[in-house]
């Protein structure tokens, strides 16, 4: 059964944990603006001498992250701890494939990902050793018919997402998102290298989380929650994100069975 925090808030449950994983976007912002109540909710976590960290399936590096929060308004303090599907990615890639040619399939605003091998970048996929895909193209975000025609004669080559979300809600629009991208290549035979969550490996590099009791935080059962099951930590779902609708009209608990996802928490927002 899913307890629901909206009455008690995350004060209720708090000493129960000592590391909190915590989604950035839907979240802690919607893509435009803060959250104030979820900013609120991280300073009485660190005053409560508890650690979190900002894990988000951004496909770009740490400061990349930072920096677009710093332009939001977020304070340092608060920015430091965030870890990214990106940086995860990275120090894949800067281990196996630094010399190794790709094409990128995303909008040019992910460059930062790639820019110290940024001359290994091609602009002909078949001439690439693997693709590397951050999210959709600009001219083609609406259209996922596109990169079935595009990977067709490319499938035998390997996919790096760096990013598993399938959608995001910017705002109010709802957007695809790099995870839907590579579902079309892996549904038409292709193989995917995920970074970022539901996988342990972008946990574990984040931070020490060795002996601790853990409760991870996010909008998205596919993801944060399946990730937190995964790992056998404790899991508080944001209902106000994007499962909003799913959630109101057939309740938490149908819509994550649908999921094959377990919800310890359910809060509409993050509230202290």
């Amino acid at each position: 059964m899913t307890k629901n925090l909206d009455k008690e808030g995350l004060s209720s449950i708090v000493d129960n944990y000592q590391l909190f994983y915590i989604d950035l976007w839907g979240v802690v912002h919607n893509g435009i603006s803060l959250h104030e109540e979820a900013i609120k909710a991280l300073k009485e976590i660190t005053k409560k001498g508890k650690d979190y960290i900002l894990l988000t399936n951004a496909p770009r590096p740490n400061h990349a992250v930072k920096s677009f929060l710093e332009k939001m308004g977020m304070e340092k303090e608060i920015r430091n701890h965030v870890f990214t599907s990106g940086e995860a990615a990275l120090i894949y890639l800067r281990k196996n494939f630094l010399d190794k040619t790709f094409f990128h399939v995303g909008p040019p605003r992910d460059f930062d990902l790639f820019k110290d091998f940024k001359n290994m970048k091609l602009d002909q996929i078949g001439k690439c050793n693997y693709i590397l895909c951050t999210g959709l193209f600009d001219e083609h975000n609406e259209d996922l018919k596109y990169y079935k025609d595009l990977f067709e004669k490319n499938i035998k080559k390997k996919m790096i997402c760096t990013n598993p979300d399938l959608i995001v809600d910017r705002g109010v629009t709802r957007e695809f998102c790099a995870g839907s991208v590579a579902m079309v290549f892996e549904k038409m035979g292709g193989e995917v290298i995920y970074f970022g969550k539901p996988y342990p490996e972008v946990y574990n590099q984040s931070i020490d989380n060795s002996n601790k009791k853990i409760l991870s935080i996010g909008d998205n059962l596919n993801t944060d929650i399946k990730g937190a099951n995964l790992l056998n930590y404790d899991s508080l779902i944001i209902s106000n994100g994007v499962h909003k609708n799913e959630i109101n009209q057939r309740g938490i608990e149908k819509v994550a069975k649908s999921y094959e996802a377990i919800c310890n928490y359910i809060q509409s927002e993050l509230k202290w």
